[in-house]
């Protein structure tokens, strides 16, 4: 006889195979050719513009990439929180890789390594048994995204970034980059310039998910960047949980991940963000999230991130009204650097997570 599981116990149970994944279950590499690189020799205009082209994006996303370009070549590499990131070889990481030339929303059709290594990482079976939707994102692209029925009838809108930006221009405009600026540092401007995938949701008002929606997140080439750029939107009186999972090989040469999730949390609405990261040890990864939350919402962030050759997390939560809700800050110990944000050069104000590899996990939940 079955027992009957929770929606809270499978998500635990979500969150618990994700955590489990050993470093030789990831830190593989798969031989896969991209069909497209802007390969290495530095970050120029022109890579930007080729990247803006090659993707056919409307001008105004150009724009903003190019706008973006001129304040990451002003600003200093942050200094904050004491993690040496001299190891950053700006010149020789290639900042844009197309693995293939199709997003499907069929799992038969992604190309047969690439769901290979996804199905190594145990990506297909999670959705399967827990997930409400799931988009899968290798390299620089996403390849595969897919919403259950009963969600797209009710108005849910889960898919990559990019694809949101050919679909939903005027929504995705509204909210590209407002909650963090291209001008909050050197690594949201670097992701505003080159930004590839990442995810988009909305979710209208008053509906309410029940399960998790998952984005995960593969590394595969040596000395690489992946830059994608999430936002989430959660109307007045919705709810969503929305979940991250990142990996990468370890090579002998350094990568860069610097994302950015933007999180909106419109009136009486309920977010849960939660991001599980095994990183291999060549990477340096660079996220700023941060979330705008609105009278009566609530925000949770949850956290764990194992690995890396240095981190620095960076996740906040503006409170844009009165009888705001959010989860007590809790942490599991990893040697961190914990700092206030100060001034402009530095972070904005709000809390700061910064700390190299320990094995061990980094949990934050709160404002």
């Amino acid at each position: 006889m079955e027992v009957e599981v929770s929606k809270e116990e499978q998500i635990e149970r979500l969150l618990e195979e994700l955590k489990s994944i050993k470093g030789a279950d990831w830190e593989f590499s798969d031989p896969v050719k991209p069909v497209y690189s802007t390969g290495r020799g530095g970050l120029t205009r022109k890579v930007v513009e080729e990247i803006s082209e090659i993707k056919k994006e409307p001008d105004w996303m150009r724009r903003l990439r190019l706008k973006a370009f001129e304040i990451f070549q002003s600003k200093p590499v942050p200094t904050w929180g004491g993690p040496d990131l001299s190891g950053i070889d700006w010149d020789n990481i290639e900042y844009y890789s197309k693995p293939d030339d199709r997003k499907v929303n069929n799992w038969d059709e992604v190309p047969e390594q690439i769901k290979e290594t996804f199905r190594k990482l145990g990506i297909p079976e999670m959705e399967q048994k827990y997930l409400a939707g799931s988009v899968a994102q290798y390299d620089s692209e996403g390849v595969y995204h897919h919403l259950k029925k009963t969600w797209e009838e009710k108005g849910v809108v889960f898919m990559d970034l990019d694809s949101a930006v050919k679909k939903y221009p005027d929504l995705v405009k509204d909210y590209f980059c407002k909650a963090v600026p291209f001008t909050d540092n050197k690594f949201a401007a670097l992701n505003g310039a080159v930004w590839s995938g990442g995810s988009f949701l909305y979710v209208p008002k008053g509906v309410h998910i029940d399960l998790p929606l998952q984005t995960y997140f593969r590394m595969n080439g040596e000395s690489t960047g992946q830059f994608e750029h999430t936002i989430v939107i959660v109307d007045e009186g919705a709810s969503a949980h929305y979940i991250e999972g990142c990996t990468a090989p370890r090579y002998e040469r350094n990568s860069l991940h610097s994302a950015i999730v933007e999180i909106y949390a419109k009136k009486y609405s309920k977010v849960r963000y939660t991001s599980v990261q095994n990183w291999s040890k060549s990477v340096y990864n660079m996220p700023t999230k941060r979330a705008w939350v609105d009278e009566g919402a609530q925000m949770e962030w949850v956290g764990g991130s194992l690995g890396s050759k240095v981190t620095m997390i960076y996740p906040s939560s503006y409170l844009r009204g009165p009888v705001l809700k959010h989860a007590q800050p809790q942490h599991l110990p990893c040697r961190p650097w914990h700092r206030e944000g100060h001034g402009r050069e530095g972070p904005p104000p709000g809390p700061i997570h910064q700390f190299e590899d320990s094995g061990q996990e980094h949990k934050h939940r709160g404002r």
